[in-house]
This record gives structure tokens, C-alpha cells and sequence, in this order.
């Protein structure tokens, strides 16, 4: 109900907003709005190139490509008059993201049928987990902590196993893999939620849980970092690491009091202490690395690990064929059933995904957002708050909206402010400390088709703004 009603005002709210500047004559045109693409011009005005001041009008007809640029100052953009024939169109500034159109285009072909080619083979490998038994065996190994995490579910059910593989996805920095893990721990613990389009504790504690993005290896953080020529693109992990930890350990103490789950259990505390042990090992053996080494280990522990746990999936399905044979199946056929419900749940998700991104599509080009935006920096600007933080703050704004946008964001305040600069890696630390938020309620829930989503919105934007503050004071203590 929240989502829903969060969804149709920032579409209504962008929409007349869009339609009052068209009508007092503050845009030239809307078009940008329903059929622009990301990073285009915008035009904001046509004339006759008679019509044109003669200094402009001589340049303009001098100039070898019929364009010319007329310089800005710091408050205003440049502005490009380009001729055409007898017309002169006027640009300045570029969209901030495609419009409706490409949008629902891009949809499909950028963002869909990748997912669902990701969502397909991890699916088809998970099937083997299921039908070799070794997702019952891992499942009871795991138990005993996430039986106090998860009370509502039931000890060695199959949701704790894919639960495990979504954490630890996420925990290397597989944004690829932790999708289809997590959406088969959704639909597994939809099996046992008695009210079907409504959310069930577990299923809002294991979401909150997802969305805070505990990370050890910001692979994709880094290798932007190293693209814009850092010192040590590698120095934000430690802060990416510590602030993404806060979050997960935040939404899993305000969840767990909304759900009056006890946390007094010396299994649990172990678990969270074995965490920050490894945390820290790994953290110490990091900075001991040179900058060489450092981004050889970072750019292939991920991936090692991901190709060991398919390793150890199909190794373990081989030696326990006979299971397969007994339920009349075999491995391969076994992997291809797996794949198939893989390809349905991501045409199941389509619509959310779709409905989700126009909506921030529209919020974003009308204009609404970047208002917002500007307020609250002048309202940290009037506190005082360091300048460089506030230059950082859009990155923070947009990342539970759209994670391109935010990213473009991340890229932008490198390139403007310095990729070194305080600004640039509290850009690169908010990026990596939380998930999507609105982009993952619309596919975890939409994937299982649940309605009534309680208080997950208001959970993950709170953690989004825990993380929020960690990221600000963790990047003040290290730089």
C-alpha cells in the first residue's frame, strides 16, 4: 500500500509539474519527457536564424559544423545553437535520464533479458542443490543461527539454504548471482507465509537484511575508482566494508524489535563475532598489500569464490547421481527444469521492474527530484555541514531510487570535485553501502506477487539513512 501510494505521487507530482513549467512558458518543450534519451541536449528554444542578434547570427553562419557555443557562467550552462536550414535550435544542459519510451525500451533489452539470462542459470544451478538433497543439509548446518533470526521459519527448511548463497553473494559483490538466490529464497519462504499477498516477517527481515548490502569486496566501486586514475582506488573498501556492516546489523535490530525477536542467544553472538573476526582478518591482510596486489586480489577473490561454490554444487550433484536417477531425472535435465522457473519468474517480475523505473524516470527528468535535492543541501549548508559532504549528498538522495543514476552521480562528482577529494569517495561509499531500495521492494515482492509489503519501505529508507550518517563520519575518520 505504501509503495503503491509512494509510486503515484512522484508520478503526479512530476507530471503536473512538468505540465505547469510548459504552460507558463518555462520549457520550451516536453518532449525530452516522454522520448528522450540520457545525456541528450536539451532544447529550450527554436527560432528563425533571422531572428538572431548579428553578432550571433555571423558566428553562427562562420561556423564549420553550423554550431556555436555560446559560454555560460557558473550559475548557467552553456548554450549550443545549431542551425538547420533556416532554423536555429537552442540547447543547454543534458536529460538526466531517458524518457518514458526509451525507458520501457531499455527496460526489455538492458535490463530484463539480462536478468533473466542470470536468472536462469543460477536458477538451473540452485535445482541441483535442491534435487541432489544438498540444499536440506546445508540448511541444517545454518539452523541454529538463522532459527533465532527467523523464528517463523521452520529448522532445515530449503529458505535458509538460498538465504546463505544471497548473503554471501552480496557479501562478495555478485550482484548477478545474489538476484536469483535471493528471489528463490523469496518464492521458498512464500511457500510457508499463510497470508499470500501480504508480507511475512521473515520475508521483511530477510529483504531489510538483503537491501543493507553487507560487502567485503566493492569490486565494481573499485574498478570505477581505477578508471578515473586513484591513488589507491582500493582505499574506500574499508569504509564501504564498515558502513555496509552497520546497516545490515541496523535492520537486523529494527526489524527484529518490530518482530520481538530475541537476541539473547550465545549462537547468534557467536555468529555475528565469527563475521567481524573475518571482517577484520581480511581487513588487516588488505593493507598489508601492496596497491599491485591489493587490486589483483580484490578484481579475483569474487569471482574465485563464485566459481568454487559451482564447482562444489555440480562435484556434489555428480557424486550423488543416483538421486537424481531415483526421481526419474538427471543432472542436466535437473539444471534445464531449474532454468525454466528461472525464465517464468523473470517475466512474472517484468511489470514491476517496468511500472518502477518509468515512475523514477519521470521524477527524474521533470525536474522534482533535482529540487529536492538542492533544498536539502541548503538546509545542510545553513548547519554548517562541510561543503564537500553536501557536494556528495545526490549520490545518497538518488541510490534508493536508481542505481545508474546514482552511479552517474558517483562518476560526476569524481570528475568535478577529484576522485581523491573527500566528495569523491563519500560518492563511492554511499554508492556501495545499500541496495536500490525501490527497485528491489518492486522485484522481491513483485516476484511472489505480495501486496501488502507492512513496513519494509519505511525499514530500508531508515537504514538507508543509517548508512547515510556511518558513510559521512567512517569517511571523515579515514580521510
Amino acid at each position: 500500500m505504501v509503495l503503491s501510494r509512494f509510486w503515484l505521487i512522484i508520478i503526479l507530482s512530476s507530471v503536473a509539474y512538468v505540465l505547469v513549467l510548459l504552460g507558463t512558458g518555462s520549457v520550451y518543450s516536453i518532449d525530452y519527457l516522454v522520448n528522450g534519451k540520457r545525456d541528450e541536449p536539451l532544447l529550450v528554444k527554436e527560432m528563425y536564424v533571422g531572428q538572431l542578434p548579428s553578432a550571433t547570427h555571423d558566428s553562427l553562419l562562420n561556423a564549420k559544423d553550423g554550431r556555436y557555443i555560446i559560454k555560460g557562467t557558473a550559475q548557467q550552462k552553456d548554450t549550443v545553437l545549431t542551425l538547420d536550414k533556416d532554423v536555429v535550435k537552442m540547447t543547454a544542459g543534458k536529460q538526466a535520464a531517458d524518457g518514458m519510451l526509451p525507458t520501457a525500451k531499455n527496460t526489455i533489452f538492458d535490463l530484463l533479458l539480462p536478468l533473466i539470462a542470470y536468472l536462469s542459470f543460477f536458477c538451473g544451478i540452485l535445482q541441483l542443490l535442491i534435487d541432489s538433497g544438498a540444499s536440506e543439509k546445508l540448511a541444517r548446518m545454518l539452523s541454529p543461527v538463522f532459527v533465532k533470526i527467523f523464528p517463523d521459519v521452520p529448522a532445515n527448511h530449503p529458505a535458509i539454504s538460498y538465504m546463505m548463497l544471497n548473503f554471501a553473494a552480496n557479501f562478495l559483490g555478485l550482484d548477478s548471482a545474489a538476484t536469483p538466490f535471493g528471489l528463490k529464497a523469496m518464492e521458498s519462504l512464500q511457500e510457508i507465509n499463510k497470508d499470500k499477498e501480504r508480507a511475512s516477517n521473515a520475508q521483511i527481515m530477510f529483504l531489510c537484511l538483503h537491501a543493507a548490502g553487507l560487502t567485503l569486496i566493492p569490486t565494481t566501486i573499485i574498478g570505477y575508482r581505477a578508471a578515473q586514475n586513484a591513488h589507491n582506488p582500493a582505499d574506500v573498501m574499508l569504509p564501504c566494508i564498515i558502513t555496509s556492516f552497520v546497516g545490515t546489523l541496523a535492520a537486523m535490530i529494527i526489524v527484529g524489535i518490530r518482530q520481538r525477536i530475541n537476541f539473547k542467544s550465545a549462537t547468534l553472538l557467536l555468529a555475528i563475532g565469527a563475521i567481524v573476526g573475518l571482517l577484520t582478518g581480511l581487513m588487516f591482510y588488505i593493507t598489508k598489500l601492496d596497491l599491485i596486489s591489493k587490486n589483483h586480489f580484490t578484481n579475483n577473490i569474487s569471482n574465485v569464490i563464485l566459481l568454487a561454490i559451482i564447482l562444489v554444487i555440480l562435484v556434489y550433484a555428480f557424486v550423488h547421481e543416483k538421486v537424481f536417477t531415483s526421481n526419474g531425472k538427471d543432472i542436466f535435465t535437473s539444471f534445464v527444469e531449474g532454468a525454466g522457473g528461472g525464465l517464468k519468474t523473470g517475466v512474472t517480475i517484468f511489470p514491476y521492474i517496468l511500472g518502477m523505473l518509468v515512475a523514477i524516470s519521470l521524477f527524474r527528468n521533470s525536474g522534482v527530484f533535482e529540487i529536492i535535492s538542492n533544498l536539502i543541501a541548503k538546509f545542510f549548508l545553513m548547519l554548517h555541514v562541510n561543503r564537500e559532504i553536501v557536494d556528495a549528498i545526490p549520490v545518497a538522495l538518488l541510490r534508493p531510487f536508481s542505481s545508474s543514476g546514482s552511479r552517474g552521480f558517483m562518476i560526476d562528482s569524481m570528475q568535478t570535485f577529484g576522485v581523491d577529494s573527500l566528495t569523491g569517495r563519500l560518492s563511492c561509499v554511499f554508492q556501495c553501502s545499500a541496495e536500490t531500495t525501490f527497485y528491489v521492494i518492486a522485484v522481491y515482492f513483485g516476484s511472489v506477487k505480495i501486496k501488502n509489503t507492512r513496513y519494509t519501505l519505511s525499514t530500508m529508507l531508515l537504514v538507508d539513512l543509517i548508512c547515510v550518517i556511518t558513510a559521512v563520519f567512517v569517511c571523515l575518520m579515514f580521510f
